[in-house]
């Protein structure tokens, strides 16, 4: 993973000294909050319902043990000794005092770690597939260039003050793990006919207000020519971008009113007209960055798979975990594990120190030392030798993260929501609690198959339920919590924005309605191979919608 250089270091520690200088005059009352407020935000804490919230970057998902015992240390000594993983691949902190935020960031600093731009209107935290590096579907490891990107758009002069937010995300796998098409810019990893890498560039994707799925802008671009083209479209965004309304400000509302041609073509003409060796990569800094993420030395040895069938044999959990849980790495003899931080009833995505300091030290001796955090608000560890998963899984079910539902109806997406959340309408976590209970059972998980629930506190949508095959929008809908289902979403290379079904629901009918919905999928589906979103869009929604409202089927 990479590590800081000395002009890493530097940057990071000067704007914790000067934030803190910040901080003091906002106590003593030499700025107001208003005052305050873009200084706080371009270091990543947001004013929430009941306290400050600190976002802490995680770029590309990767941390290291060392960063992981810290992120509990700040959970321990500044906050409610728990921290919340997001759908940006980030941490957040719910709890902090605000004289404190400084001497968080130093102790971040400490561990090659910041909060800077995770908010405002700039180039957020770029993410990547969470099975980067190790999965067996990979054309090639997206970390080092996403590491690029890190570095090209941290502080930014020409695009630090952007119409809106600005994400970008990288995929290496042909299977989309890091959902491409739903952000302003994603990139997927591709080689053209003689087998040179390059990508295909997607614009305009994002949910929010008004989701729509990304389009291709160029087929396939050069590695070479990376950071000049991304120039080229954060140059076009910023002069032609909407500015007059914040709901209109996305680059795709631009790719949506000026069409995809005219967009294609101010990029393609600013392109050309760039200096391209003066904004593109220097050969050698790429080569330094691709270093750093070089393949861990693994253990190639052959497997015994007798210990190991023999160990699923005699555990029925852990059969089920190693089921649903593993997936292809791509040396045969090692797995990638997914530690779920969904239990059953609990708040999805929120780890305790006591648990992030076992993920550290499970890291250390099994996985390389590398740790994932993936957009589904889980953990994983990449390089864990198939020999090592009993004593795994035995330390994960002590701590309460052995949950065997990666993929599965109780592995739900949920933003923090109206417990939290000062812009949310409608509470998620409690919704997301009342389902995972409802279908607690392991055997019908795994009989239900792979069903990805998604649910947003607000319009804006951060727990991505534009793109869950159920998704679930909570909203205020006369002082009352109402909640609207969307059905047919699509996160992957299918991309899709989910279909609303009818009217929304008051918070006690969601349940009831999923049951209904799930248990009209195992009516319907032809085969027990078929997946909710296969079935979905063969038979198409009626089928569904009736379940969903049965008082207007039996009207009919």
């Amino acid at each position: 993973m990479y590590r800081y250089d000395e002009f890493d270091a530097q940057f990071v520690r000067e704007r914790v000294k000067q934030f803190r200088a910040q901080v003091d005059r906002r106590i003593n009352g030499s700025l107001t909050e208003d005052e305050f407020k873009p200084l706080r935000l371009q270091n990543g804490l947001y004013l929430q319902l009941h306290a400050y919230m600190l976002r802490v970057a995680i770029p590309y998902g990767t941390l290291n043990g060392k960063q992981m015992r810290q992120l509990a240390v700040i959970a321990e000594k500044w906050d409610k000794g728990y921290g919340h993983f997001t759908t940006r691949q980030n941490i957040q902190y719910n709890w902090p005092k605000l004289p404190d935020v400084a001497d968080i960031l130093d102790a971040l600093a400490d561990v090659e770690m910041h909060a800077i731009q995770t908010s405002g209107n700039c180039i957020r935290n770029v993410t990547a597939d969470h099975f980067a590096g190790a999965a067996a579907d990979e054309i090639e490891d997206p970390r080092p260039t996403a590491e690029l990107l890190r570095q090209w758009s941290t502080a930014h002069p020409e695009f630090a003050f952007l119409p809106r937010k600005f994400k970008i995300a990288v995929t290496g796998s042909p299977n989309d793990r890091a959902v491409t098409k739903a952000h302003d810019i994603g990139l997927r990893m591709i080689r053209d006919a003689s087998g040179a890498p390059g990508y295909e560039v997607i614009v305009g994707g994002g949910m929010g207000r008004t989701p729509m799925v990304g389009k291709v802008i160029r087929e396939f671009l050069p590695k070479a020519d990376l950071l000049p083209y991304l120039e080229a479209i954060m140059r076009v965004y910023n002069l032609y971008g909407r500015r007059d309304n914040k709901y209109k400000a996305r680059i795709k509302i631009l790719v949506h009113e000026e069409s995809l041609q005219e967009v294609r073509a101010r990029v393609e003409e600013e392109f050309a007209a760039m200096d391209g060796p003066a904004v593109a990569a220097d050969p050698a800094e790429v080569a330094r960055i691709e270093s750093y993420f070089a393949a861990p030395k693994l253990d190639s040895r052959p497997v015994r798979e007798a210990a190991l069938a023999a160990a699923r044999s005699t555990d029925p959990d852990f059969d089920a975990w190693m089921a649903v849980n593993l997936a292809e790495h791509h040396d045969a003899s090692h797995a990638i594990v997914t530690i779920s931080l969904k239990p059953i009833g609990g708040a999805p995505g929120d780890a305790s120190a006591e648990q992030m300091r076992l993920v550290a030290d499970l890291a250390e001796r099994y996985s390389h030392d590398e740790i994932r955090v993936s957009h589904e608000q889980n953990l994983v560890l990449p390089h864990v030798r198939r020999d090592d998963l009993p004593a795994i899984y035995a330390a994960l079910a002590k701590a309460d993260l052995a949950t065997a539902n990666s993929g599965l109806i109780s592995d739900i997406i949920a933003c923090p929501g109206l417990d939290y959340c000062a812009l949310a309408t409608a509470r998620s976590i409690p919704v997301a609690q009342d389902i995972s209970r409802r279908f607690a059972s392991p055997a019908l998980q795994r009989k239900i198959g792979e069903l990805k629930i998604k649910i947003s506190g607000c319009i804006n949508a951060c727990g991505h339920h534009h793109v869950g095959h159920i998704g679930i929008l909570g909203l205020d809908k006369a002082g009352k919590e109402n909640y609207q289902i969307t059905l047919g979403g699509d996160a992957t290379e299918t991309a899709a924005i989910g279909e609303r079904a009818g009217r929304g629901l008051d918070a006690e009918e969601v349940g009831p309605a999923m049951e209904r919905l799930v248990a009209a999928y195992l009516d319907l589906r032809e085969t027990q191979d078929e997946t909710f979103l296969e079935a979905y869009r063969r038979i198409g929604q009626a089928p569904f919608k009736s379940a969903l409202y049965p008082e207007a089927r039996d009207a009919a």
